[in-house]
């Protein structure tokens, strides 16, 4: 499995997670000039924008160990792009991580939604 198809796998499985979470799908892989939003959702009224980081090991560090200050400043930039352009209005929107970890084999030996992983 290469890297791209590590990270698609990691999106697919993040977002079967957060609609189980009882969040709803409004976009994915959207691109804007500060880089690309993986999922875009809401939840109880609150949009929610989700970065999602998939590791098949831990000898580059984890999931949320792979966030640079450079990265935190493109998604919230990204996330304010998108809001602009948006019909709709949200009075609260969050930025949150999901870590991926697969085993060797490819399964999942952990998921974790961690809420607002960006401070705004």
């Amino acid at each position: 499995m290469n890297r791209q198809q590590t990270g698609k796998l990691g999106e697919k499985l993040a977002r079967r997670h957060l609609e189980t979470l009882g969040f709803t799908i409004i976009d994915a892989n959207y691109r804007t000039r500060w880089g690309e939003i993986d999922l875009v959702a809401e939840k109880n009224a609150e949009l929610v924008f989700v970065e999602v980081r998939t590791r098949r090991s831990r000898s580059m560090g984890t999931p949320e160990e792979s966030i640079t200050e450079a990265k935190r400043s493109r998604l919230i930039a990204a996330a304010e792009e998108y809001m602009q352009g948006s019909d709709v209005r949200y009075e609260d929107w969050r930025i949150d991580l999901v870590a991926v970890e697969l085993d060797r084999s490819g399964s999942v030996s952990r998921l974790d939604v961690i809420e607002n992983a960006i401070e705004l």
